[in-house]
């Protein structure tokens, strides 16, 4: 993914210092799912809890209002939509974004189970050795689908010959994704609701000079908040 230029400082979620009640995570939080109120419609997110470090991270951000007013800065159709520069809130047309961030990274919590299907929600990153994540910006996988010629070649140019499990590879095939960021980057949840709106966002005109791939046209997230959970079908 694209750099994020985040400071080297390497914290964990579980020692921040908001200096706000609403930083603190409480047990019931973590039952809770995640609404992003976009200007393209609202997404529904809900967090894993096999990557602790991610969820109580994004959990975190989400109370203290982190996101409110963040772009979409950076989306490409058929791969991805990505969100949560904070520099991106009042940035003027035409500026390159995706630098911004807390001051922090994530270790990564790379995860057999959790791989990049269709509606995923991924940590972006700088290229650091050990690939751990940007404290705050985010992606959503929309991708595309694969035949198994395709996978077999994103095993061997792209996942240096691992293998990708049966089951995944069915659902890169009917669903769709991109298999070539499996265990490179963090997949910490996925969309429950709203992958209508994840792929209006991702078929938006997007620019070609020096703010690439970002939308014409502001994306905006207007407001996130965690909401109750519904049983998902």
């Amino acid at each position: 993914m694209k750099k994020t230029g985040l400071a080297l400082l390497f914290l964990l979620p579980s020692i921040f210092s908001f200096g706000q009640k609403d930083s603190i995570i409480r047990k019931k939080d973590r039952k809770r799912d995640v609404l992003l109120q976009t200007s393209m419609g609202d997404i529904v997110i809900r967090l894993s809890d096999s990557t602790p470090l991610h969820r109580d991270n994004f959990l975190r951000l989400v109370k203290t209002g982190y996101y409110d007013s963040v772009l979409f800065h950076r989306v490409i159709r058929d791969f991805m939509i990505q969100s949560g520069d904070p520099n991106s809130k009042r940035a003027p047309k035409g500026q390159p974004l995706g630098s911004g961030g807390p001051g922090y990274r994530i270790p990564a919590e790379f995860r057999e189970s959790l791989f990049h299907k269709k509606g995923v929600i991924a940590a972006a990153r700088d290229n650091n050795p050990e690939k751990a994540s940007s404290g705050s910006q985010f992606y959503i996988v929309q991708g595309k689908k694969f035949t198994d010629e395709e996978l077999d070649k994103v095993e061997t140019n792209r996942l240096e010959g691992r293998k990708i499990p049966l089951q995944q590879r069915e659902i890169y095939k009917t669903l769709g994704g991109t298999p070539h960021l499996d265990q490179g980057y963090t997949v910490f949840g996925e969309v429950i609701t709203g992958l209508d709106v994840v792929d209006a966002i991702a078929g938006v005109a997007t620019s070609t000079g020096r703010d690439r791939d970002r939308p014409l046209e502001d994306v905006r997230i207007l407001h996130a908040k965690l909401i109750k959970r519904k049983k998902h079908k």
